[in-house]
């Protein structure tokens, strides 16, 4: 037969103990982030081309099957699909 364990359960008194709350003098010595951690990297960083614009389009099933049958990138085939219409038609 198995027997169960209670799991011990933490009291505001037991976090506290752990994890006090900071004072002024904790406050005035805290550094940034970045300082302390130099070499992680935080986000994606800067967008490599950020001439692009977030919009919401609606499209038909035929042409998102297509493209999301041709696998990953699909909204960039969409994208370079579309910029090729424009070109031919602007040129």
């Amino acid at each position: 037969m198995k027997r169960t364990v209670a799991k011990k359960r933490y009291t505001a008194s037991d976090m506290r103990a752990v994890s006090p709350e900071w004072t002024k003098r904790d406050f005035a010595k805290a550094k940034a982030f970045d300082e302390v951690f130099p070499t992680i990297r935080k986000g994606r960083g800067p967008n490599k081309a950020p001439t692009k614009k977030l919009v919401s389009l609606r499209l038909s099933p035929v042409v998102l099957d297509h493209f999301k049958a041709g696998g990953p990138n699909w909204q960039s085939r969409i994208d370079e699909a579309l910029v090729k219409i424009v070109k031919r038609k602007a040129g």
